[in-house]
């Protein structure tokens, strides 16, 4: 009948297709690390460990003038790669993996950054999350990234209870078509950041409020979002 709103998403699945839905409506499928091509999109996700993405576009420019092919990673001088990116954090394990990195390229990959997980985990500092995001943002093949937003608002939209990210990325990848992949997993990280903020969530700002089971009822007070045991929500 005209007038009755549609019902709430109950499952799991409901609820991972209502939030694809929703936040369509709100985000372009981008990444905020800057980047032209898939080198400086692995090396760019490579730095963004445990730092912002903002801080790595700020040293990114000079170092991709000065790093544009696999060999110039590979041959780099330590500590002058560690110079430009000292900014980002835990610099000198991250030149070492980029040297490591080039250097793997080339040995394996005739310089070439590779399309599949299997061979891009191969690669030093790079794990199932980067190598997921090179491959939806940089080659277009579908994955989803598991970063620290994703993962608590897919536990916040109850679709998980897990914080273990290999598992909701396997979780998430069965309720959500396989085209939708990438594109929700970047919307996400949006949303965490502009919307779903861990420590001052703007539940009034959200559209899925009327049906997230951790949507704040009085905001000096949220409700506890689902569990962390290994499975999924019910």
């Amino acid at each position: 009948m005209p007038g009755i709103p549609p019902p709430s998403p109950r499952t799991p699945r409901q609820r991972a297709l209502a939030a694809v839905s929703a936040l369509k409506e709100l985000y372009p499928a981008v990444c905020a690390l800057s980047h032209s091509n898939p080198l400086e999109l692995l090396v760019a996700t490579i730095l963004s460990a445990q730092t912002t993405d903002e801080r790595v576009n700020q040293v990114t420019p000079e170092l991709f003038r000065r790093m544009r092919t696999a060999a110039d990673y590979a041959g780099a001088d330590l500590a002058e790669l560690e110079e430009l990116i000292h900014p980002t954090g835990f610099f000198r394990a991250k030149a070492r993996n980029l040297v490591g990195m080039g250097q793997a390229l080339l040995e394996r990959f005739d310089g070439q950054v590779p399309e599949t997980m299997e061979e891009l985990v191969q690669l030093p500092g790079v794990g199932r999350k980067t190598a997921n995001v090179v491959l939806g943002v940089g080659f277009g093949i579908p994955g989803f990234p598991v970063d620290t937003h994703v993962a608590r608002l897919a536990n916040l939209l109850g679709l998980v209870r897990t914080r273990d990210p290999v598992k909701i990325e396997a979780l998430v990848c069965q309720m959500v078509p396989k085209e939708e992949w990438s594109g929700f997993s970047l919307r996400l990280i949006q949303h965490g950041r502009q919307v779903c903020i861990a420590r001052r969530p703007r539940c009034a700002l959200c559209p899925m409020s009327s049906w997230c089971p951790s949507a704040v009822v009085d905001p000096q007070r949220p409700l506890k979002g689902p569990g962390t045991g290994e499975r999924a929500a019910p």
